[in-house]
């Protein structure tokens, strides 16, 4: 039978599977489907400009208010109008609604992250095992099920747009556009033609529809499992600042710090896929209708290699996972710069996503474990501050994507991953040496309290 702190995280997993069905398809789509004056990446950079904003200001104060249940509900519902915005597309509808998905986001992930860090607290004693291995196990279900979503979000697109009878033809003079090494607007390029109206209208349809599941799935599954923890802030009536400031004090702690590359780099390997590889390999080579087959090969193995790895972990530890992870990615971008992507190399549009899937699943889940160990008793602005740094990532690299060139973006996002290994190498050592206290073995109780 299963207990009920793994009930909650299948549940939390199947929810953020059901959401992020709809926006992580949404989010591959952007800079080819509504690719008129940056439009789309526009809005991207203006959602994670958003995710800092709360982060800094409304991300601890929600969660100690609401609870980590609806605050997840609540976050949700934001990402809910990024897909009605999406049903006509423009500035007026893209741009709010950017800014309602980026307030909704930080406290949606920073409240996912503390309930499965409590659920980790909570279960380690019953298992008699280090609190750190079942965090590391809980992350890592966590991003098996949720990464699945890319299979299934750009499986919709791709089918679906795939049956538009209105494919543009790519020619040889077309092709010697893609890539890195050349330094053009490939928005004039044949190949990012925008789907029939009608086929966009369905695809959106269906990613609102899943939206809605998944508040469904968690308002009425999800145990409060954090429900007295509210109840005793709102009745102690904490100085507001306290808890409004929060993410900022968190960074007297060195160890943030120096995670901060790390975090950043998150946002900027994540963009570049989504944003960069989708647009100026995929959809400028193949089409736009092969951009979702392309994302499918990075979920799939993002999925997978998530539930290895946490399970790895335990053996291995972090830090080697990291480097694995390093080596991957910086294999990846060496080979992308000198690649010219062409139809006839079809396989080879596939391999470099899984092999950017395998990389990614150490990122988010090892990342993620790694504030959770860290700041078992600050989790709420621990989890705030490594949404805020990665949204920053996203923000930067969103904002230059229109303006300088493939292969400067490549070196650009070399360059950050050698400063955040570096750094990330240097926080496992620290901790290491000097072990942070889990919750039951600390002087704080308040991490481990549950629902009466």
């Amino acid at each position: 039978m299963i207990d009920r702190n793994m009930k909650n995280v299948l549940v939390v997993s199947t929810g953020f599977l059901s959401l992020f069905t709809a926006y992580g398809g949404l989010q591959s789509l952007q800079s080819s489907l509504n690719a008129e004056d940056g439009m789309g990446v526009t809005s991207l950079s203006v959602i994670y400009a958003s995710i800092i904003l709360s982060s800094m200001f409304l991300t601890p104060t929600l969660i100690k208010n609401l609870g980590c249940k609806w605050t997840i509900v609540v976050g949700m519902g934001c990402y809910v109008t990024y897909s009605i915005g999406n049903l006509y597309p423009g500035w007026y509808t893209l741009i709010p609604t950017s800014v309602i998905l980026g307030m909704g986001g930080s406290p949606l992930w920073s409240a996912k992250c503390t309930l499965l860090t409590i659920c980790g607290n909570l279960q380690a004693p019953k298992e008699n095992k280090a609190a750190a291995d079942v965090i590391n196990k809980y992350f890592g279900i966590f991003f098996l099920i949720f990464q699945s979503s890319a299979v299934w979000g750009n499986l919709m697109s791709s089918l679906i747009f795939g049956s538009d009878t209105d494919i543009p033809d790519i020619s040889e003079e077309d092709l010697q556009y893609c890539g890195a090494g050349v330094c053009i607007d490939i928005n004039v390029n044949s190949t990012t033609k925008r789907p029939a109206q009608e086929l966009v209208w369905t695809l959106v349809g269906c990613y609102i529809g899943v939206g809605v599941l998944a508040m469904t799935i968690v308002a009425v599954f999800l145990d409060n499992i954090d429900r007295d923890q509210a109840q005793e802030f709102r009745g102690n009536r904490e100085p507001f600042w306290s808890t409004f400031l929060a993410t900022f004090t968190l960074l007297k702690d060195k160890r943030l710090i120096i995670l901060i590359p790390l975090s950043m780099y998150s946002g900027f390997e994540q963009s570049f896929l989504s944003g960069e590889y989708t647009k100026n390999y995929v959809t400028c080579s193949l089409g736009i209708h092969y951009v979702g087959y392309a994302m499918i090969c990075f979920g799939a193995t993002n999925s997978l290699c998530s539930f290895m790895f946490g399970r790895l972990a335990e053996y291995t530890g972090r830090a080697p996972l990291f480097c694995l992870a390093a080596a991957n990615n910086f294999a990846c971008i060496m080979a992308l710069l000198f690649w010219r992507p062409h139809p006839d190399q079809l396989p080879v549009f596939f391999v470099f996503p899984a092999l950017w899937g395998m990389a990614d699943a150490v990122w988010q889940a090892q990342t993620n474990s790694l504030y959770g160990v860290l700041f078992p008793r600050q989790k709420e602005a621990a989890f705030a501050n490594c949404c805020m740094w990665e949204s920053l990532g996203f923000v930067i690299a969103f904002a230059y994507s229109t303006f300088i060139c493939l292969d400067t973006k490549i070196y650009i996002l070399l360059g950050v991953l050698i400063l955040s290994m570096v750094t990330c190498l240097w926080a496992e050592y620290q901790e290491h040496n000097n072990p942070t206290l889990p919750v039951e073995e600390g002087n704080n109780s308040e991490d481990i309290k549950t629902m009466k």
